[in-house]
């Protein structure tokens, strides 16, 4: 790991992170490629992409319903009843997410509000390439169930072998997923964003995913929806003199596992403890059955920041903004309220990020790569639209006309200003010659605005 020193009032800056920043030109290019060729082709493009990608392609991608149910049977009891338990804290945590509709009454009975409308049907994209992740299935379904979409459907590669993890499928079985289809990458995004022949489109796509799924997202998005753009794993630990060491270097291996390009941050204002942490990240990693990776994403991207007083520290932090924040110190409660950028905050020594990967309630679909600074963890708002609603009575049209008349004048709107005005005059009972409507529209004329000058312009020529 890196050690990035900040002394004397020095601020992290983003140059410090070594983050690689928006998707390569030649993942997008490549990505591109695959969704406009199956957008054309359907099936066929996505047969052919499957076989080259993951060496496999069933003769149908959607799996049978009866495999799906049949996986519970398949799996272990303890691995089942953990995820049950897993199950039954995420939706809780997500019914308090769930909004209403809502709506007001002025005092001239004009009513005003908002309502709530699941979107119709949403796509779960589950990786299934270094790792399974049943997990994801219940992170990323639950949500949406409980927002009450009523089509959800699951997107994942099968193995080169032809099968799918038993344990992803019985998350789906236990999650309620209506429909699974066995394709990743690129293609499967392409898929459900546009149609195929077989796989019906979706109005909503989420889930993690590698770089070119991610690129493929962006790529659909606008003419489908989208949670965000996930990149690789990241987590931040701010750890104090009294945290345990061997501890501290097993949260940041805990991310660092999941991928070479996964990004490992410690914040500390005590040198000492940065070396200890060093030292034991070096005897636990070299008895990881995920050495190489965890190596590399620790090696490659790894950094310590090392700070003279904790404002620097929480500073760093924010600049950090980083997907999983750890506050492993002292008074890590009285900290939050300065936490301003974080997808996931784990608050206090207990409060392990794995745990809130599986089992704790909060989602662990989360903004990545500084995203945090503006983007949320998945919830149920992503499956739920809102239609505003505006009902206007004869006595409310009268009194905001007059304003709304005089704004689309200074706009230069005629056609808004009638809009209003022809209903103003019915309100009053007035009768209206629409041979002869200017001042309907414009009752009373608007000087033209004057200019400001601005300081030290200069005109060409």
């Amino acid at each position: 790991m890196r050690t990035v020193t900040l002394e004397g009032g020095a601020r992290l800056t983003q140059a410090d992170l070594n983050r690689s920043g928006v998707l390569p030109a030649e993942v997008m290019a490549a990505a591109e490629k695959i969704v406009d060729d199956v957008r054309e082709r359907g099936d066929a493009a996505v047969r052919e992409y499957c076989l080259r990608f993951d060496g496999a392609c069933p003769r149908d991608f959607c799996v049978p319903d009866e495999l799906v149910a049949g996986a519970l049977d398949l799996v272990p009891p303890e691995f089942l009843a953990a995820l049950t338990r897993a199950r039954d804290q995420i939706r809780d945590f997500h019914e308090r997410e769930r909004e209403q509709s809502w709506f007001t009454t002025r005092a001239d009975g004009t009513m005003l509000g908002v309502k709530v409308t699941p979107v119709a049907s949403a796509a779960v994209y589950v990786p299934g390439g270094r790792a399974q992740y049943p997990s994801t299935v219940l992170m990323d379904t639950m949500p949406a169930k409980v927002a009450g979409v009523e089509r959800v459907v699951m997107v994942t590669p099968p193995q080169a072998d032809g099968t799918l993890s038993a344990y992803t499928l019985a998350a789906a079985a236990l999650a309620g997923v209506d429909e699974v289809y066995a394709v990743g990458g690129a293609q499967a995004i392409a898929a459900v964003a546009y149609g195929t022949e077989s796989i019906p489109a979706v109005e909503k796509i989420v889930g993690p995913g590698n770089a070119y799924v991610a690129a493929a997202k962006r790529y659909v998005s606008g003419d489908v929806g989208i949670d965000m753009v996930a990149g690789p794993s990241e987590v931040c630990v701010l750890a104090d003199a009294d945290a345990a060491p061997e501890v501290v270097a097993a949260d940041l291996m805990a991310q660092a596992e999941h991928d070479p390009m996964a990004s490992c941050y410690l914040v500390t204002c005590d040198t000492a403890l940065a070396e200890r942490v060093l030292a034991a990240v070096e005897l636990l990693v070299s008895q990881s059955p995920r050495e190489e990776i965890t190596r590399a994403s620790l090696d490659d991207r790894g950094v310590v920041v090392v700070c003279d007083t904790l404002d620097a520290a929480v500073d760093a932090i924010n600049v950090i903004a980083p997907e999983h924040l750890e506050l492993h110190c002292a008074d890590a409660l009285g900290l939050l309220g300065r936490v301003r950028n974080a997808g996931a905050i784990f608050v206090g020594p207990w409060s392990s990020e794995p745990l809130g990967d599986y089992v704790a309630g909060p989602n662990h679909t989360l903004p990545t790569g500084g995203t945090a600074r503006w983007a949320n963890p998945l919830g149920v708002y992503d499956f739920q639209k809102r239609s505003s609603v505006i009902c206007y009575t004869p006595e409310g049209l009268l009194a905001d006309a007059p304003a709304t008349q005089t704004i689309a004048q200074a706009e230069g709107l005629w056609a808004h200003a009638l809009s209003v005005g022809l209903r103003r005059r019915a309100a009053e009972g007035a009768e209206v010659d629409v041979r002869d409507v200017a001042r309907v529209a414009w009752p009373e004329a608007l000087p033209a605005p004057a200019g400001v000058p601005l300081p030290g312009f200069e005109r060409r020529g």
